[in-house]
Parts: C-alpha cells; sequence; structure tokens
C-alpha cells in the first residue's frame, strides 16, 4: 500500500446526529415518518438520493425538482449551522495521531467521501491542508456503492487501486471499494458486517495492517 482512502464521517469525525436532526426537522416539517432506520439508509448517499429515501413515506402533492431542491439546500443549511459548531477538538486524539504517524511513514492521504461539505467540515476539524487530495460530492456524479469517489481519489493520487487501501464505516462504502479494486478496511457498522479486507474494532489498528 502506498496510499490510504478515509471516507469522512464516521471514520474521522461523527456528523450523523447533525444529518439525523437535519432530516428530522424537514421530515416532519413534511408530515413524513423518519426515524433512525430510516437515516441509516442515507449513510454514503449523496443529498438529492437521501430525499428521494425519505419522499418514500411522502404522500402530499406531488414535488417538482426545483422544490426538491429547495428542500434538500433547506436541510443542508440546518446541518451547516450545526457544522460550525465543530472544533478540532471533535478529531479523538487517536484519530489524529494515526493521521500522523500514517503521514510520518511515508503514505500518501486522501478523503473519499460522498459530501458535499467536505471541505468545510475538515476547516472545522483543522485539517483543511492535511490531506494529499480530496474526492467528495463536488467532483463525482455518483454515490457510492458506485466506486466512482474513491477511484477520483486514487486518480488525485497518482496511485492505482492496487496500492490504495479505503477506509469506511458504511457497507455501501466498503462495496464502491471492493467495485473499484481497492483493498478495504472497516470500521463501525461495516465491520460489524464483516465487509472488509480487515474489519477493525478502532482506527488506529491501521497501524498495526500497514
Amino acid at each position: 500500500m502506498k496510499g490510504i482512502i478515509f471516507d469522512l464521517d464516521g471514520v474521522l469525525c461523527s456528523t450523523d446526529e447533525y444529518h439525523y436532526l437535519a432530516w428530522k426537522r424537514l421530515a416532519d416539517g413534511l408530515g413524513i415518518r423518519f426515524d433512525r432506520a430510516i437515516n441509516n439508509r442515507l449513510r454514503g448517499v449523496s443529498r438529492m438520493e437521501s430525499l428521494e429515501i425519505i419522499l418514500e413515506n411522502y404522500h402530499g402533492k406531488p414535488l417538482t425538482d426545483v422544490e426538491k431542491a429547495e428542500l434538500a439546500e433547506q436541510k443542508n443549511t440546518v446541518y451547516r449551522e450545526s457544522l460550525a459548531k465543530m472544533s478540532p477538538a471533535d478529531l479523538g486524539v487517536e484519530i489524529r495521531a494515526t493521521l500522523d504517524e500514517l503521514r510520518r511513514r511515508g503514505y500518501r492521504l486522501a478523503i473519499g467521501s460522498s459530501s458535499k461539505n467536505t471541505p468545510f467540515i475538515l476547516e472545522r476539524l483543522g485539517l483543511a491542508d492535511f490531506f494529499d487530495a480530496v474526492s467528495d460530492g463536488n467532483n463525482i456524479t455518483r454515490s457510492k456503492p458506485d466506486p466512482e469517489v474513491f477511484l477520483k481519489a486514487a486518480e488525485f493520487l497518482g496511485l492505482p487501486p492496487g496500492e490504495c487501501m479505503v477506509v469506511e464505516d458504511a457497507v455501501s462504502g466498503a462495496q464502491a471499494g471492493h467495485a473499484g479494486g481497492f483493498t478495504v478496511a472497516c470500521v463501525g457498522d461495516a465491520s460489524r458486517a464483516g465487509v472488509g479486507d480487515y474489519n477493525l474494532t478502532a482506527l488506529p489498528e491501521l497501524l498495526k495492517i500497514l
């Protein structure tokens, strides 16, 4: 391995609750049933695709594409208000130490995230200039489990997929990594599902397998 590509939310930081509360507020306003089980389906999925999943339980008048775009932007506004409260303290000490050690060992590091808010989150965490490459929702057209976001990250690093490891917490993300020809290390839900080449209990375990 020469490069490590990290998903952001759920791997390096946790904004799941911010997402949930923002989507919940939107769904409640539309009279749509929305719970944490539905929210779990949104992990690794783009904003507009997430909205379509939520609208599966919508029984009002048909919405136009413009109205859907406005709803997605309303959710994002609420979500970014929560993100603005983040700081470098939200990056765990062990997470930062792991990243620093990987950098010290000479690995090229990248982000592969479906979120369009990736630059803002990295800035809030104090990681704006840390990674060698960032591939996110701003430069992809297909969400995970499509491997596009990881393939672009590897391209930005100047490395073939076979020389990169993807680190994911979502099953759809692990599927994307495998589809792109990457070695996949999993944490969180994906690790518990046993879908990675390596299934870790915590991110620092990366240092033992690399």
